[in-house]
C-alpha cells in the first residue's frame, strides 16, 4: 500500500480578512489569491499559493459567520527554510512568538507563534 500524507487542505479562521492577509503575506512573502465558496457567497476565502503535485497541503484564510479564530486546538505547521527568519517577520507584523525555534531532534526545528487573529500556528524547518 502506498503511503500518503493524510492532510490535503487546511483552513485558518479569521475575524478580519484584510488584516490576516497582510500578516500572512508579509510573514511568508507570498500573495494570497481570492477563492470563492460556491455554496455560500458570504464566506470570504484567501488561498495560499500551492501546487497539488508537490509535498504539503494547500489551504486558505477563511472568514465566515459562526466560526472564530482560536489558539486552542489543532495547529497547522508551515514549512520554511529557517524558523528564526519567520519569527522576526511575525513580530514585525503584529504577531508574537509563543515558542521560539527549538530542536525536535532528527526531525529538524519548530517554533510556535500567534497571528494577528489569535490563531496559533507553527513553523518547521530542517535547519
Amino acid at each position: 500500500m502506498e503511503k500518503i500524507n493524510p492532510v490535503v487542505w487546511f483552513e485558518i479562521y479569521v475575524e478580519n480578512i484584510d488584516r490576516a492577509v497582510s500578516f500572512y503575506e508579509n510573514v511568508f512573502e507570498v500573495s494570497l489569491e481570492d477563492m470563492s465558496d460556491p455554496s455560500d457567497p458570504s464566506i470570504l476565502m484567501k488561498c495560499f499559493p500551492s501546487d497539488m503535485e508537490n509535498y504539503g497541503a494547500a489551504g486558505a484564510l477563511v472568514k465566515m459567520d459562526g466560526v472564530k479564530p482560536s489558539s486552542e486546538g489543532s495547529i497547522v505547521y508551515f514549512g520554511c527554510e529557517d524558523c528564526k527568519v519567520l519569527e522576526k517577520r511575525v513580530v514585525d507584523n503584529g504577531g508574537y512568538i509563543i515558542q521560539p525555534k527549538m530542536s525536535i531532534g532528527e526531525h529538524g526545528f519548530v517554533s510556535l507563534i500567534k497571528d494577528t487573529e489569535g490563531n496559533s500556528i507553527g513553523f518547521h524547518s530542517r535547519s
